[in-house]
């Protein structure tokens, strides 16, 4: 099954509204879901038989701040969560991404929160500690989120493009 095809299975079940985009005219075409459907359409996409996505591959998060005025398509910034799902029965992919606001209610230091998809791909509960760590994306329902490479008394998320490399760390100098 194809990309447009799944984007077609899934609109129909779920219409518009929860799935909100399907970019083809790139290497890696990929779905975009409303944040707040992820859930409920990746446990579709994984119980369905005519997709049996039952494979996550990987789950990363995506600062996506441009500061360069003169890149040809600037973008409003915000975070990505990316889904690369694989069919093992049917041999097939699929990518489906979340757009989400950098900061909850726009207000600065509130992560942006999104559904835990680790009780449909046990492997999520990995992947999603990940971004947590490293992006600062909060996944609701997850059972175990704390960080996992950064040490717990950290602050802030390494692969933010405004993090600010701390000047010291329990005595060891920084930049």
């Amino acid at each position: 099954m194809q990309v447009g095809e799944i984007h077609q299975l899934l609109v129909d079940r779920f219409g518009s509204e929860k799935i909100t985009g399907l970019k083809t005219d790139t290497k890696d075409p990929w779905i975009e879901v409303a944040p707040a459907a992820i859930h409920e359409v990746c446990e579709f996409l994984h119980d369905d038989p005519r997709t049996a996505l039952d494979g996550l591959c990987d789950l990363c998060g995506v600062d996506c701040l441009e500061t360069d005025p003169k890149k040809k398509n600037p973008v409003e910034p915000h975070v990505e969560v990316v889904y690369h799902l694989y069919s093992y029965t049917h041999r097939h992919s699929c990518k489906l991404k979340v757009k989400l606001p950098r900061w909850r209610n726009g207000e600065k230091g509130q992560p942006p929160q999104l559904p835990s998809v680790s009780g449909v791909w046990d492997v999520a509960n990995w992947h999603e500690r990940e971004a947590y760590d490293l992006v600062g994306i909060e996944f609701l329902d997850h059972p175990n989120l704390r960080r996992i490479l950064c040490p717990e008394d950290w602050e802030g998320h390494p692969l933010r493009k405004d993090y600010e490399f701390p000047l010291e760390y329990h005595g060891i100098r920084g930049k």
